[in-house]
């Protein structure tokens, strides 16, 4: 086969995006609500007793950090998931001889699953607008780092779902270790604020450098730079990109 399918692709992406939609009270409503509870405890309740964090209000302090622990949870998931369910019932086999190569692949399953949390990061932006005020410093330089950390994760979410060989293991990197991490990467809090040696200690976790990049576009300030956020975004990108193309090399259990 030679060219780029784009039928294929399309096809591919369409229908990944439909059964998102499919399920849409537990894909895009379930962490919508539990965002919001989060804006309303610690937003409106507890951030009316905290102190601004570098001139930032606490309410819009945790945007941030609240978007990013969702949209680390959610493409994650859709994305492994995506590509298990082939797997699981077999029909991955229609899909490795249908004239798709690599690319329409990603682009259907790892675009479908990034679309999905772009559009949840959209609406818990929305949604947050009636719990605190907030303006976004950088609206562009926010709008690409969240596709970048959207893309990057689906992506990761992809070899998720070929390493697994359970749904219980689909969720052990989502559940435990994602959404605690992203938890201490500063989601709360300024890592700047924390005495040492746990500032230090806190900076060896590589989800406070993706939140405290977010939150650079949103106010103008991080506790680390910017650009070493961005770095570090794109080396995992890269990696991960790196080990799906081994993935399809090599056939490692696609054709087992």
């Amino acid at each position: 086969m030679s060219g780029f399918n784009a039928r294929g692709a399309w096809s591919i992406y369409q229908r990944e995006l439909m059964r998102a939609m499919r399920t849409a009270f537990q894909s895009i409503l379930s962490p919508v609500l539990t965002t919001s509870l989060y804006f309303v405890v610690f937003g409106t309740v507890i951030g009316a007793r905290m102190e601004p964090i570098g001139g930032v209000p606490y309410g819009a302090f945790i945007i941030p950090g609240l978007l990013m622990l969702t949209l680390l949870g959610e493409t994650t998931s859709n994305s492994s998931f995506g590509i298990y369910m082939p797997r699981f019932t077999g029909t991955i086999y229609e899909l490795l001889s249908a004239p798709v190569g690599v690319a329409e692949t990603l682009i259907g399953f790892v675009g479908a699953a990034a679309t999905k949390g772009l559009i949840l990061a959209a609406i818990i932006l929305g949604t947050a607008t009636f719990f605190v005020d907030y303006e976004i410093a950088h609206p562009v330089y926010a709008i690409g780092y969240i596709m970048l950390v959207a893309v990057s994760f689906s992506l990761f979410g992809f070899i998720l779902g070929i390493w697994a060989d359970s749904f219980e293991k689909l969720g052990i990197i989502p559940i435990l270790i994602l959404t605690p991490l992203t938890f201490l990467g500063g989601t709360f809090y300024s890592i700047g604020d924390l005495p040492e040696p746990w500032s230090t200690i806190a900076l060896a976790n590589p989800i406070a450098f993706l939140v405290s990049g977010l939150r650079w576009t949103f106010y103008g300030t991080s506790d680390v730079s910017i650009w070493l956020s961005l770095g570090l975004t794109l080396g995992f990108l890269a990696i991960c990109t790196a080990i799906i193309a081994f993935i399809f090399k090599t056939g490692w259990r696609l054709r087992e």
